[in-house]
């Protein structure tokens, strides 16, 4: 396959429309048209479907797109790389990946004191769930991953090298006006009634386990596609949730937590491969560190008195 027409399906994607998608690339509708009709014949199933205001992408579509994004982007960074090369340039790029949370806060940090501190450095950041970053590690895509061994919990690999570096406790966020807004910690019995929306199985089940343990069912009667969408719909008073403590430091303004009696954890480790690591990755791993102790300094590991987990991952 051909990497313009998995650009031209990105790029109708997320303009919603052939006839825009033809205008940003320089194209034909028909052009456009066809190299879509050319991947769905190589694929053997349909990408697109038409609607009132123009296409949006099938089952399958979607499930490709997210690939085919991540694909043009490496695709661009290896032209950018070779590129940089030729004029001099060259510098192993750091590969880092990060759960949705870790990826809004401690890890954006993080890089820029690592930038601070190293000079200027060639880097990129993919956000995905712990068992897909797990996977990237291992095939060589990514250098770091900072994940969590919220269930269904992180697979042991001896090709990976797993470090603690804390442990996170879980909140409720509410929108600013709800009853409980500036209160407690309440006990999850006071909210278990409520109307509940998740993104993701793993806190699904954090909130499932920690309500059973309390003789209480949490009612999880919407879903939402990512975090944005959970803090949306948080925002604009249609549910609460449960969501990591080191995202507080990165919500917006309309949404407030409430922390818990007796909270659900999760770990957050980092991961790297035991085989040729990336040079930046160790002072990568001790600016993490101190990120994740700034933000949430009562469950960091003691990373620098060398107490910290190694262990296979």
């Amino acid at each position: 396959m051909e990497l313009t027409a998995w650009r031209t399906f990105v790029t109708v994607c997320r303009l919603g429309s052939l006839s825009a998608a033809a205008d940003e690339l320089g194209y034909t509708q028909s052009a456009v048209s066809r190299q879509i009709a050319g991947l769905e014949r190589q694929l053997g199933v349909p990408l697109v479907e038409r609607h009132a205001r123009g296409v949006r992408p099938t089952a399958a579509g979607e499930v490709f797109r997210h690939h085919a994004l991540v694909t043009v982007n490496e695709a661009d960074r290896a032209v950018r790389a070779a590129r940089d090369a030729r004029d001099g340039a060259f510098g192993r790029p750091l590969a880092v990946g990060a759960t949705p949370s870790l990826a809004a806060g401690i890890v954006p940090t993080a890089i820029r004191r690592l930038l601070d501190k190293a000079g200027p450095l060639q880097w990129s950041l993919l956000p995905g769930l712990s068992a897909q970053l797990h996977g990237r590690v291992t095939a060589g895509d990514l250098d770091v991953a900072v994940v969590t061994d919220a269930p269904p919990g992180l697979p042991h690999d001896p090709r990976i090298e797993r470090r603690l570096l804390g442990m996170d406790e879980m909140v409720v966020v509410l929108p600013v006006d709800h009853p409980r807004a500036g209160h407690g910690p309440v006990r999850i019995q006071e909210l278990a009634d409520q109307t509940w929306v998740e993104d993701n199985d793993g806190s699904a089940a954090l909130l499932h386990q920690h309500a059973a343990r309390a003789g209480a069912t949490a009612r999880i009667d919407l879903t939402a596609a990512d975090l944005a969408g959970k803090l949306a719909l948080v925002a604009t008073g249609h549910a609460i949730a449960l969501i990591p403590g080191v995202l507080t430091c990165a919500l917006r303004s309309d949404v407030t937590t409430v922390s818990l009696i007796d909270p659900p954890t999760r770990g957050i480790y980092t991961i790297t491969p035991r085989r040729a690591p990336h040079p930046a990755a160790t002072p990568l791993l001790d600016q993490l560190a101190a990120s994740f102790g700034s933000v949430r300094p009562a469950q960091a590991a003691q990373w620098s008195t060398g107490t910290h987990e190694s262990a296979l991952a």
